[in-house]
């Protein structure tokens, strides 16, 4: 959440985030109850202090054998209106906290303007479209025919948007998680951790999808559990209300795991195959930065994002997310999207994201600095590294051949038992 004291000294700032995020929220409505607080504030404190005065006059004409109910009288009153007022305070205080915690972050200046996707900024591509002589099959097909992907019987077991893998489907989500893990903790300096794929309330309010995303979310029924959407989550909130040695910085993990997402609002869209279940692996990288360089460490986590498409081979381009576009909690995103031959298009497989201290403010998350005693928020950073599903759907579309096989990217063949490509067995 924004500081509410920026947001009090910053109005005209906040105001022009709102607009390039296409947001509804009207400040004004905000800085009004904002200025009735602080007046309410202002107006118990002095009735408080008058009373405290009056109760020690009266206890000295008390003690003087003075007449004092005309004051009994006024410190009843006193107290009456007090009580009224730190009610009247109590409501107006959840009204502000929702309030902060309804506002998204503020746009890096960096962020292009734009109201959707189609205004996001491409910033460069790596390698080249794959060269096919024949009309390239879309991943589901592929999957369906060569005996590794079962939707059907998932719709049977469960419903819509969940697939079964098997065989070789199975063995390359193993190996695309163990190899992704391996390049992140070996190569580019990442802790791994394996933390619950279930979180508590106070999680999500921390990293931001609560309360305004719990659509999205599958909540546990009469619990305060939830499955989580992202890896992110539980990671993040390691470090919930902790204060850290700036020295410890920058604390860099990687966690693989399942996640959850109801999906909400897309109703229609990628009904067939993989791009958009409701159960789906991930790897997920998360990095705690001091302020000053988190905008480097962004560019290293993108870095370390790409570094696994590169690895396997496959053409992608990586884009700024524009205002309009933008996550509620990140003050700037870059989307790394893939090419899908089958379906002619790129398709995100990862975005990593600055949400300087928009999340550290809402989970508590500070540092130390060496040269102060005052701790300061960190920044948090994250991204997938990569989404797991997608990846092998980048993989079945992009290495298939023109009699329906598919190649195994070489640096996976040793994840896969030296298999080199996937076809299907002869009878």
């Amino acid at each position: 959440m924004l500081d509410i004291k920026f947001i009090r000294s910053n109005p005209d700032e906040v105001k022009d985030g709102l607009r390039k995020r296409r947001s509804k929220l009207d400040l004004e409505q905000f800085l009004a109850i904002d200025q009735k607080r602080r007046d309410l504030l202002l107006e118990v404190e002095d009735l408080k202090a008058r009373r405290n005065q009056a109760s020690g006059e009266m206890a000295r004409m008390k003690k003087a054998g003075e007449n004092a109910d005309a004051l009994l009288l006024e410190l009843g009153g006193m107290s009456t209106r007090i009580k009224a007022l730190d009610e009247e305070l109590k409501d107006i205080d959840q009204q502000t906290a929702d309030w902060v915690m309804s506002i998204p972050n503020v746009p890096h200046s960096s962020v292009p303007e734009g109201v959707d996707e189609a205004d996001n900024r491409e910033v460069r591509s790596w390698g080249e479209k794959p060269a096919m002589p024949f009309s390239p099959k879309e991943h589901w097909e592929l999957g369906t025919a060569l005996n590794g992907l079962d939707f059907e019987t998932a719709a049977k077991i469960t419903g819509s948007r969940f697939v079964i893998l098997k065989g070789w489907a199975a063995k390359m989500e193993r190996a695309l998680i163990s190899f992704m893990l391996d390049v992140q903790t070996m190569q580019n300096g990442y802790d791994e951790v394996m933390p619950p794929v279930i979180v508590n309330r106070e999680s999500l309010m921390g990293t931001g999808q609560l309360p305004k995303f719990e659509e999205d979310l599958f909540h546990l029924e009469n619990t305060n559990y939830y499955l989580i959407p992202t890896a992110e989550v539980p990671v993040t909130n390691i470090y919930r209300d902790t204060t850290l040695a700036q020295s410890a910085l920058p604390i860099a993990h990687c966690a693989y795991t399942a996640c959850f997402r109801s999906e909400a609002g897309s109703y229609g869209k990628d009904t067939k195959g993989m791009i958009r279940q409701h159960q789906f692996d991930k790897v997920e990288l998360v990095r705690f930065v001091h302020p000053d360089t988190s905008y480097d460490e962004l560019e290293k986590l993108l870095g370390h994002a790409e570094s696994i498409l590169q690895k396997l081979g496959l053409h992608y381009r990586v884009v700024t997310l524009c205002a309009g576009d933008l996550g509620f909690s990140s003050a700037k995103t870059y989307d790394i999207e893939v090419w899908l031959p089958g379906q002619d298009k790129y398709r995100e497989i990862s975005s990593c994201s600055n949400f300087e201290d928009f999340q550290a403010r809402r989970a508590g998350i500070r540092f130390k600095p060496t040269d102060s005693k005052k701790s300061r928020l960190v920044h948090t950073l994250n991204g997938s590294g990569l989404a797991v599903g997608r990846t092998m759907v980048a993989i079945l579309e992009n290495y298939q051949q023109a009699d329906g096989s598919v190649i195994v990217p070489e640096v996976l063949r040793p994840y896969m038992n030296g298999l080199d490509k996937i076809e299907l067995k002869k009878a």
